[in-house]
């Protein structure tokens, strides 16, 4: 993107254009494209697999062709219905972006995006973003108010549930570097657990390919037997387990609940509330586990609120299915003491605006909060640049293997190299309760 003889208090928006692409698992998606005299601004939006009621949705064709998940609907409404309300349109400075976002939901008109298509949307607010940094020919980062803070990354290593179509009942076994002292150490150590862990479950004959979002996809007998595999890899790669690097679960757990109860499968149990949630408990207890995220329904807010208590400061209890990136439910959340740190999904809310509401009411609550990516996702770096310019404790972007995984990270490390001495690395500074060695 090269930037334009405008200047923000002067630049419009002059031409909107939006084209199907495609995603990681091969369906298509809406890219869109905006244009300021010789500026230009592009995004992509992204899809999850596994997805929280509260989501606002994307527009998709239906019918045979592609599965039902063809986006020539999605793109015709940027093209013709987005296009023509935004030409003309002041970009650049927060007030701008918050009326253009505004303007979106108003043309939409329906609380679940679904008129228009929250992957029309949401490529449109993102577009806007990259037009202004163009524009103004500063690093997107910077213009979003970065400074220097640099996230620590959080990276799946082996996949599972919607991931992994349901080959493992928890969704995702990732791992985090708090003891890296930058965040390109942080991936450099991540890589080498990667490679343990592959070397293990070959061992084990517990390795069946690559999952959905880059990490091994498994075979193992019981969600524990993972658990205890990706401890022997932290190890193995000469770490020292829950000090310089933990354990990140995702349970999703609201993909393992019908008729009132959490259906392990790969364990061969039916499990109740307080069943589950001592479960997961005992997880966290036996091993270095850092942070769990949903660990119960997204309805469950008391049950929630009690394992937050549980498991104290020292874990990260993140809101993925239970707050879908909505300032109203981080607010009602925080109040009743459940979870202590938000996953911010720009797609889920609709809306770049929206999406930093949401990280507004986190920060507010004390919360910490986590960038991510989906598990449908292309070369697009946007969420690198809200993680730094958000000042986002984590970012989560799937496995240290694939090509739309690794756009994330490496853009991650051009940040840092840019950054250079005013670089803060988060490293251990998401565990603020939590004495961890140095």
């Amino acid at each position: 993107m090269n930037g334009g003889a405008n200047t923000l208090s002067e630049a419009t928006i002059d031409d909107v254009r939006a084209r199907r692409v495609w995603d990681s698992r091969g369906r298509p998606t809406v890219e869109v494209e905006l244009r300021s005299g010789r500026s230009v601004g592009r995004a992509i939006a992204p899809a999850g697999a596994s997805r929280g009621s509260g989501e606002v949705v994307d527009r998709r064709d239906g019918g045979e062709a592609l599965g039902g998940h063809d986006v020539r609907l999605a793109v015709a409404a940027v093209n013709e219905v987005i296009a023509p309300a935004l030409t003309g349109h002041r970009i650049g400075d927060p007030s701008a972006q918050l009326d253009l976002d505004s303007l979106l939901v108003r043309l939409d008109g329906t609380t679940d995006r679904s008129r228009l298509g929250g992957n029309a949307l949401v490529a449109t607010s993102m577009a806007a973003l990259w037009l202004a940094a163009a524009v103004e020919d500063v690093p997107l980062w910077a213009m979003l108010g970065g400074t220097g803070h640099v996230p620590l990354p959080e990276i799946q290593i082996i996949g599972g549930g919607a991931h992994a179509v349901g080959t493992l009942d928890l969704q995702d076994l990732m791992v985090v570097a708090p003891g890296a002292r930058s965040f390109t150490e942080a991936l450099e150590w991540t890589a080498e657990v990667y490679l343990a862990a592959g070397d293990l479950m070959q061992r084990w004959r517990r390795r069946a390919g690559v999952a959905d979002e880059g990490g091994w996809w498994p075979s193992f007998d019981s969600n524990e037997e993972a658990i205890a595999l990706l401890a022997a890899a932290i190890d193995r790669a000469g770490f020292r387990a829950g000090e310089q690097v933990g354990i990140s679960l995702d349970v999703a757990a609201t993909e393992l609940f019908a008729d009132g109860r959490y259906h392990l499968r790969r364990d061969h149990r039916s499990l109740d509330p307080d069943e589950m949630a001592a479960q997961v408990l005992q997880w966290v207890r036996e091993y270095p586990v850092l942070m769990v995220e949903d660990p119960l329904h997204e309805s469950d807010i008391a049950g929630t609120a009690a394992f937050t208590a549980e498991v104290g400061p020292s874990v990260l209890v993140v809101a993925d299915d239970l707050t879908v990136t909505d300032a109203r439910r981080v607010r009602a959340c925080a109040a009743a003491g459940a979870a202590n740190t938000l996953l911010v999904k720009p797609n889920q809310a609709g809306t770049v605006s929206e999406a930093l509401d949401a990280r507004r009411a986190a920060a507010a609550v004390g919360w910490r909060s986590i960038v991510s990516a989906r598990s449908g996702e292309t070369e697009d770096v946007t969420i690198c640049h809200l993680a730094v310019g958000w000042q986002s404790d984590l970012l989560k972007v799937g496995s240290i293997t694939r090509g739309e995984r690794t756009a994330k990270w490496n853009e991650m490390l051009r940040i840092e190299e840019h950054l250079g001495d005013q670089a803060r690395f988060a490293g251990r500074s998401p565990w603020s309760g939590r004495a961890l060695p140095a």
